[in-house]
């Protein structure tokens, strides 16, 4: 009996500290979704200690300098002044601490199974440091299993017990970089506690700063709506991107179809081709829904084939680059290539899984001359060959064979550019409304 007293009152001591915002709140990595989560938690009162491995991030974050997009660079700056956020690399801050928040990467081996060392590496470290009246959080995107399977047997191992002592929970990001309309605040939060107490807490912590929590029955049904959200994304991408393939044989304008279908009010979603999917999760997260499949015999068919079909686009904008020069009566082989837009969407700076790393390294292997701009990434490496983003000017335009918009910035002047240009490859539609010389322009 005493017991379960002492339980409950752990919980309610922590959900009430959460509710009068004096809870120290760590988040551990500071990047695209951890530090606007810190400067979330912060603007509504609590401290936040970000844990953070690069010393460089570290420092720039103790001085209030901004380095992801989604942050305001003043609202930063005001929040480090006042001592609401602070930064560290030395994990034992977690000592202090009554929530912990886990925002680390989760990519992809080489053989693209899931690589979840970091989850592992700061579970480990949280273990070290973890006391009575806790709540963990992993935010980090996942194969469902990993919070019960991976994380729960490496935190009891501090003989302190779950749902009673301390509080697990898996809560996804759903972060879409550079989105005005949609951020950490008013985006929905998912959640799910691997014991009913950890979601009640879990549930206690995020209403606090985010708008709408919908609590769910177990963090794998979590675990399992993020890697379902982007493989979602995923399919429906393929299947356009298919469709643009099929287009392109019978001699169709792909995107005049499917901006047809878009008039239609029910039953359709728009999705739009083009040069491969980038970023932290569509071209990742699918894969780790696949492994986990195999687990019970279950091979995802659909899942892989649109992963295929999605890979192979690259490689379609190197063929037809070649078909282009070739009505030119020019080879790949000693073309100047000009790639507008390294970034993997329009208006970021966010590269990661851009495909134009592929789309270059291609044409490269071709023997093509490749220079590149992107205004928002000013260094750009292949293969650990580095390149910078050239300045365009009229001169520069009309001195490369072609140019192929990887990326549609909205800040491109595409009337200018395709003025000056001999010819331009389009991947992502971004020359539609351009009224002359259309002559110039090869769509995707």
């Amino acid at each position: 009996m005493e017991t379960d007293q002492l339980s409950v009152s752990i919980k309610e001591n922590l959900k009430n500290k959460f509710k009068q915002h004096t809870a120290k709140i760590g988040v551990i990595g500071l990047g695209y979704v951890g530090l606007p989560l810190a400067v979330c938690k912060a603007k509504i009162g609590f401290n936040v200690v970000g844990i953070e491995r690069f010393n460089e991030k570290v420092d720039k974050v103790n001085r209030g300098e901004n380095y992801i997009e989604d942050v305001d660079d003043n609202e930063l700056k005001e929040l480090v002044q006042k001592g609401k956020i602070i930064a560290t690399t030395n994990f034992e801050a977690i000592k202090e601490l009554d929530a912990i928040i886990i925002c680390v990467p989760t990519p992809l081996t080489v053989n693209r199974d899931p690589d979840i060392q970091f989850i592992q590496y700061v579970t480990d470290q949280i273990s070290k440091y973890l006391r009575k009246g806790q709540l963990i959080s992993l935010e980090s995107t996942t194969y469902p299993g990993t919070t019960e399977e991976v994380m729960l047997p490496i935190l009891e191992k501090s003989g302190l017990k779950v749902g009673e002592d301390f509080f697990l929970t898996f809560s996804p990001e759903r972060v879409d970089p550079g989105n005005e309309r949609y951020n950490t605040h008013n985006i929905s939060k998912v959640l799910g506690g691997v014991t009913p107490n950890c979601t009640e807490v879990g549930v206690a912590l995020y209403k606090e700063s985010i708008l709408n929590i919908y609590p769910l029955s177990c963090a794998s049904a979590a675990e399992m709506v993020k890697v379902f959200e982007n493989t979602f994304r995923a399919v429906n991408i393929a299947l356009v991107n298919e469709l643009l393939l099929l287009c392109d044989r019978m001699e169709l304008n792909v995107w005049e179809v499917l901006d047809a279908v878009a008039t239609k009010p029910f039953g359709i979603m728009s999705f739009y081709p083009g040069p491969g999917v980038g970023g932290h999760c569509i071209p990742i997260d699918p894969f780790y829904l696949t492994w986990k499949a195999r687990e019970y015999n279950f091979h995802t068919r659909f899942i892989e084939l649109a992963g295929e079909i999605n890979a192979s686009m690259p490689n379609f904008v190197r063929h037809k680059l070649a078909r282009v020069l070739n009505k030119q009566r020019k080879t790949v082989n000693g073309a100047k290539v000009l790639i507008l837009g390294v970034a993997y969407k329009k208006d970021i700076n966010d590269s990661r899984e851009s495909p134009a790393e592929d789309v270059i390294r291609s044409l490269r292997q071709d023997g093509a001359e490749i220079y590149y701009n992107d205004p928002f990434v000013p260094e750009y490496s292949v293969d650990q060959e580095n390149f910078k983003s050239t300045e365009l000017t009229e001169e520069f335009l009309s001195y490369v064979d072609i140019a192929v918009i990887i990326s549609n910035h909205s800040c491109y002047d595409y009337d200018w550019i395709v003025k000056h240009s001999n010819i331009v490859l389009d991947t992502r539609n971004a020359t539609k409304e351009v009224k002359n010389n259309k002559e110039k322009i090869i769509l995707l």
